[in-house]
């Protein structure tokens, strides 16, 4: 068993900062990939940062440049460093696990078999 736990979400004002964590009880297997997604209320889930157990990174345009991901293994979790946010961040972040490695897949939902309950950011202006 993976089991995401998230943490670290709230509430802040345009600009501000986060940082999100995500805790497994282990990481899958051999190669894999960890990786946040986002929705908003009443939008699809949105696949925004993924690394895998090398530490290649992807991002989604929409949050390039502000946000980071990043993994601790010795503390077995994620993180996601959320900074210059905007209302459109407003959302329900979740972290998912998948095994294997594909970077064209790595924000798509299908590849991931392990999800958090989430985690939930307000952002206002």
């Amino acid at each position: 068993q993976i089991d995401p736990v998230e943490s670290g979400g709230g509430s802040v004002q345009t600009g501000g900062s986060l940082r999100l964590s995500c805790e497994v009880t282990r990481f899958p297997y051999g190669r894999h990939l960890m990786a946040w997604f986002r929705q908003p209320q009443g939008k699809l889930r949105e696949g925004i940062a993924s690394i895998d157990d090398v530490g290649d990174i992807t991002y989604s345009a929409s949050v390039e440049g502000r946000f980071t991901i990043s993994r601790d293994g010795s503390k077995r979790a994620v993180y996601l460093q959320m900074n210059d946010l905007r209302p459109d961040d407003t959302a329900i972040y979740y972290c998912a696990a998948g095994t294997g490695r594909n970077k064209d897949l790595s924000l798509t939902e299908q590849w991931y078999t392990s999800w958090g309950q989430g985690t939930r950011v307000t952002v206002s202006s």
